[in-house]
């Protein structure tokens, strides 16, 4: 019976081993996904059906958030200004705040809660159904078909919705703008790209790539893992959100210091 003991019990405390427990499944579930991700089959039809799921669906809601976004960080931002009587300088603020964070910041963190709790979820029901066993059984491999699909798509799919959100933002920005200081659609945009340079683009693709991906690995993760039924599937999809906008709040500080590093080198 002491030995039996000794086995079962914590090497520091049951808490903190069964952190570096999750911490080491999470870690093989990622690396799994790199393993799986380069052969065959390829689910292409399966990894386009994600896409418009992941992209052409969250149109409205990303829509409609970049718009108030660049209607409210140009609000806030014309008392200080106007104080110096630097106005003039708005377009070309609002566009180094949309470009370098906030687009990608607002875009992932929108993905993260439409987007990461329907992974979660829909994962995380067909782990509870046995669905995925049965996908086994009939040949089929479930993390190829289930995650590298949905990872991909969202890791492709989160840059293109920052472009566009910095479009929408940007327009929502001009449309105050000119209500307000007359200025033309053309001098905006001058102003605009003049303000920005070709790291904050790329720098702001970069993050999004990895934001997206972060979205895909983490809510397929935890709806892969989930159990104890339709509890389970509620609990995944709710820690898909949480861990999802935590880590991305983690790589946009690592993400700015590291760009901060590069350009001011």
């Amino acid at each position: 019976m002491s030995e039996i003991t000794e086995k079962n019990s914590p090497i520091i405390s049951k808490k903190i081993d069964k952190f570096f427990v999750g911490l080491a499944d999470a870690f093989n579930f990622v690396k799994r996904f790199f393993q799986e991700v380069w052969f065959p089959p390829y689910e292409f039809r399966e990894i386009l059906r994600q896409c418009y799921e992941i992209g052409y669906r969250s149109l409205p809601l990303i829509s409609l958030t970049g718009f108030i976004v660049g209607i409210v960080f140009t609000n806030q931002s014309r008392p200080s200004l106007s104080e110096f009587g630097a106005a003039s300088w708005l377009p070309a603020l609002i566009s180094i705040a949309i470009i370098r964070a906030m687009g990608p910041l607002v875009t992932a963190l929108i993905a993260a809660g439409k987007v990461g709790s329907s992974i979660g979820a829909e994962i995380g029901s067909m782990k509870v159904t046995e669905q995925i066993d049965a996908m086994e059984v009939s040949a089929i491999n479930p993390f190829k078909y289930l995650v590298v699909t949905r990872t991909i798509a969202t890791t492709l799919m989160i840059p293109i919705l920052v472009l566009y959100v910095d479009f929408v933002a940007l327009m929502g920005s001009f449309i105050n703008v000119n209500q307000n200081e007359l200025v033309s659609l053309s001098t905006f945009f001058v102003q605009v790209f003049e303000a920005i340079s070709f790291l904050d683009v790329f720098s702001s693709l970069i993050k999004s790539l990895v934001f997206g991906f972060t979205i895909g690995i983490v809510g397929c993760y935890k709806g892969y893992n989930s159990s104890n039924g339709t509890e389970g599937v509620g609990k995944a999809a709710n820690a898909s959100v949480v861990m999802s906008m935590f880590l991305i709040f983690i790589e946009e500080l690592l993400a700015l210091q590291i760009v901060n590093a590069i350009r001011y080198a």
